[in-house]
């Protein structure tokens, strides 16, 4: 069949790194490079946990919503953990499929299973709406590439915000079995949240290009708690849970999720398509 039907469409001829933001050539310091690793294995592990939903979803629409809100944070991730490979040479690819579970740098939040749609939703609400704080504070960088990769992550992140929001007020406030599955969820999610709010000693180090996390924590608590009240969800006040991500420490599930992520680069070492 000629090829002339459908046109020219060959992959080799598309620029994909014209779709990263930030990539001005500029390698970061080791403790950049840190900084960005945390932000990129955040988002590397959201896409992966939401891209599992795709033919799963509760609706069609739903997965097709699921699966472009997986993309933007694959997005970031690119974008992010290509500038921290930029410091030593690695690439965004070596640093997603060839470092072990202790060489993960996200915060066990995103770490969590997806579960039934309600839990997913409630790691989602709490996950972007973080993010949209941290995503516009960053966006003030005195680092050049962190702040150009955060403007443009704030407009998607947005966008993640809304649409969580969304399915918390419709989950919470529809059959009596939707909304006890929500509150379930908020109930299991709710312990890792405070891993994203602590202050490391990186931070320090990078005043002014790193946005401390413990500030955002009250805008966080604001919209959290306005979405609740909405939804009539009492904001869980259990124990915080050890976390740990920052240094290696994971959640179990995490090691499941690399071993699908990793294996068919791992497979087929050297591969291209």
């Amino acid at each position: 069949m000629s090829s002339d039907l459908h046109g020219d469409v060959t992959v080799e001829r598309l620029r994909l790194a014209d779709e990263l933001a930030g990539d001005d050539g500029t390698a970061p310091s080791a403790d950049v490079a840190e900084y960005a690793l945390w932000l990129g294995d955040d988002a590397l592990i959201l896409a992966q946990q939401l891209g599992a939903w795709i033919a799963h979803a509760p609706e069609l629409e739903e997965d097709v919503a699921l699966a472009n809100i997986a993309l933007d944070l694959l997005g970031h991730a690119r974008s992010l953990l290509r500038y921290a490979g930029s410091f030593d040479g690695r690439t965004e690819d070596d640093l997603a499929f060839w470092r072990d579970e202790p060489q993960f740098r996200c915060t066990w939040l995103f770490e969590q299973p997806n579960g039934d749609f309600a839990q997913t939703i409630a790691r989602q609400l709490a996950a972007s709406v973080y993010l949209f704080e941290m995503y516009g504070a960053l966006a003030h960088s005195a680092d050049p590439t962190l702040a150009a990769i955060a403007a443009k992550a704030v407009k998607e992140v947005e966008y993640h915000r809304d649409h969580a929001v969304q399915w918390t007020l419709r989950l919470a406030g529809g059959t009596d079995e939707s909304r006890a599955r929500m509150l379930r969820a908020v109930a299991d999610v709710w312990p890792y949240v405070d891993e994203l709010f602590r202050d490391e000693p990186l931070i320090d180090r990078l005043d002014g290009v790193a946005v401390r996390p413990s500030t955002l924590r009250a805008e966080f608590d604001a919209v959290i708690e306005a979405v609740f009240a909405e939804a009539s969800i009492e904001v869980p006040a259990g124990q915080p849970s050890s976390g740990g991500g920052r240094h290696g420490d994971h959640f179990p599930t995490l090691a499941y999720l690399l071993a699908e992520m990793q294996v068919l680069a791992r497979r087929h070492e050297g591969e291209t398509w």
